[in-house]
């Protein structure tokens, strides 16, 4: 399982409430959701992010809130995984439980900057920057993760088991 697309970078600290601000809350999809992903702090997100996008981050990614709304709000405007040095264990737990791919890596966090071209591969956690040539050594994905992935989520993962 691979991703690509282009990056959208972020610093430290991007809580759930600038991810999808709560005056949105009331949605019923992630649609509507995602029309409103990341305004607070990049109000051209939703008119430049394209399915394939990657989000690139510092430290302590999705910090804030429990909500579920904003790892789907992210899915649901077409990024296919956020990379960043460290994420709040919550938003992690959320992004695996509706199948948003993430992955800590430091070095690529530091390094890969907006609008550079960047390729993972889930099987093997590497994440190569297409832009600049340079390969960064991500934590894969135990399988049983990829297949709750694969499977657009944890409810949806458990439903084909049954």
């Amino acid at each position: 399982m691979n991703a690509c697309g282009s990056v959208f970078k972020y610093g430290d600290n991007v809580d759930t409430d600038v991810i999808i601000p709560a005056r949105y809350l009331n949605a019923t999809t992630g649609e509507e959701l995602a029309k409103h992903c990341m305004e607070d702090i990049d109000k051209d997100f939703v008119n430049n992010v394209k399915d394939g996008d990657i989000i690139v981050a510092n430290k302590n990614f999705g910090c804030g809130s429990s909500r579920e709304h904003a790892p789907i709000a992210i899915k649901a405007s077409g990024v296919s995984c956020v990379i960043a040095e460290t994420f709040a264990r919550i938003f992690y737990r959320n992004a695996i439980n509706i199948g948003l791919p993430i992955i800590e890596c430091s070095e690529a966090a530091k390094e890969i900057n907006a609008g550079d071209t960047v390729e993972i591969d889930f099987d093997s956690g590497l994440i190569t920057n297409k832009t600049t040539g340079k390969t960064y050594q991500g934590q894969a994905f135990p399988p049983f993760m990829q297949k709750i992935i694969e499977s657009q989520g944890l409810v949806n993962y458990i439903n084909q088991k049954a």
